[in-house]
């Protein structure tokens, strides 16, 4: 068995792996730290890092010590206030007369809480730390990369199935040619002085029989060339690149009729900007798709999305026309993880509210990963609700909440993305 110690330094000369060990151990202050951290920032904010603190009391340890016992006589140079006997006074602000005493009119004594930071990363992870993407119906979630095989070239060694037939004889007839190139043109040579030879002379010329036995030896060292030697055989070589991870899109669909005010767009916002930080920790590409409808939809950016002025009625069916049309033409579910968050104030035309049930129902939940619809109101369920409280029956990946204030965004959020029980 192996150990491996993690040495590296991580900021200002600090063990990564002590402060790993630092937040495990301490994991309870600090989620509750991150909590109240949450209450007093803005939502727009909710990445960054975050300077939390813990009580010193809850940090303390246990720790051996030696007593002093017995009768001890110390002697200190220079001692010009004190004599043998006298009463030295324990000095105020806690333990060995380290000033860490709070100032104030009492002789109480404390000490500061302990502090520290947490990097966005780290942040995240405690923020996020026991939610998930429910209800993964399609393509699994996968922090590993994904590789593709693809060519690059040849090897000399590989196995033989993957032997490049062509490649190999190419280099096999110019080893030939090279190899066999001086002894071939030596030969030529060889038979030319032998037909001369033969002219003038006869066959019992000593150099006829040299150059005879000479052009024996060429064309047998030619024929002992190889056909074919394992050093010509090439393999075709094929290395992994990185394919496309699983890739996500994010669809917005806010209503922006009259009724929709100033403050329930921010709210709306404000969970939108949530469900976005989530992805981003389960997806490396993520596209967002802004659609705004009144009594008709359009597929707009994020400026026209939020801060637009509309007004007339609502018909909630225009929206998902228009997102059902997105998703085929652009975004397949066979390579895109589609996810849906609607905000609205649950104001519809009576009579759409049926026919965003149906459209929802047979065309738009079998398409996406999750759901996510948020009613932004704070009186009695209207129609929009009571169509879509039918759902969740027949598709689990369809979820549902209430917003009333912009105290209940986050608490909406992690029950709409709460851990399932297995």
């Amino acid at each position: 068995m192996v150990h491996l110690i993690d040495r590296r330094l991580q900021g200002k000369n600090k063990s990564a792996i002590n402060r790993e060990r630092f937040m495990r151990r301490y994991k309870g202050q600090i989620k509750e730290a991150v909590a109240r951290a949450v209450k007093g920032r803005s939502i727009t904010d909710i990445e960054n890092g975050e300077k939390i603190s813990i009580p010193v009391k809850d940090i303390n340890e246990p720790v051996f010590g030696h007593a002093h016992g017995g009768i001890w006589e110390n002697v200190h140079p220079g001692n010009k206030e004190y004599a043998k006997g006298d009463q030295i006074e324990r000095p105020q602000g806690g333990r060995g007369g380290a000033g860490k005493g709070k100032a104030g009119n009492s002789e109480e004594t404390g000490e500061d809480d302990f502090a520290f930071e947490l990097s966005r990363e780290e942040f995240l992870n405690v923020f996020f730390d026991d939610l998930e993407l429910p209800n993964l119906v399609k393509t699994q979630l996968t922090a590993v990369p994904e590789f593709k095989n693809q060519r690059a070239g040849y090897n000399v060694s590989g196995t033989p199935s993957n032997i490049h037939v062509l490649r190999s004889l190419r280099g096999a007839l110019g080893r030939r040619i090279a190899v066999g190139g001086t002894p071939r043109k030596r030969l030529k040579e060889a038979e030319d002085e032998l037909l001369v030879l033969l002219q003038e002379t006869g066959e019992d010329d000593p150099r006829v029989i040299e150059l005879r036995l000479e052009i024996h030896h060429l064309r047998a060292r030619i024929l002992a060339i190889p056909f074919i030697d394992p050093f010509d055989l090439r393999y075709s070589n094929r290395i992994k690149v990185p394919k496309p991870a699983s890739q996500a899109v994010m669809f917005c669909i806010m209503d922006v009729s009259g009724s929709m005010d100033e403050s329930r767009k921010d709210m709306a916002k404000r969970f939108f900007i949530l469900l976005y930080l989530f992805l981003t920790r389960a997806y490396e590409k993520i596209e967002v798709v802004f659609i705004r409808h009144h009594t008709s939809a359009t597929e707009v950016d994020e400026q026209d999305f939020f801060h637009s002025r509309e007004s007339g009625g609502t018909v909630v069916s225009s929206a998902l026309h228009l997102l059902k049309k997105i998703i085929q033409e652009r975004y397949p579910s066979n390579d895109w993880n589609a996810y849906v968050a609607q905000a609205s104030d649950g104001d519809n035309w009576d009579s759409d509210s049926t026919t965003c049930h149906d459209l929802l129902v047979n065309s738009i939940m079998p398409l996406v990963q999750y759901y996510a619809y948020i009613e932004i109101t704070d009186g009695p369920p209207q129609n929009l609700w009571e169509e879509y409280a039918q759902i969740p029956a027949a598709h689990p990946n369809f979820a549902m909440q209430k917003i009333e204030s912009p105290a209940d965004i986050y608490p909406v959020f992690r029950e709409l993305f709460k851990k399932q029980l297995k």
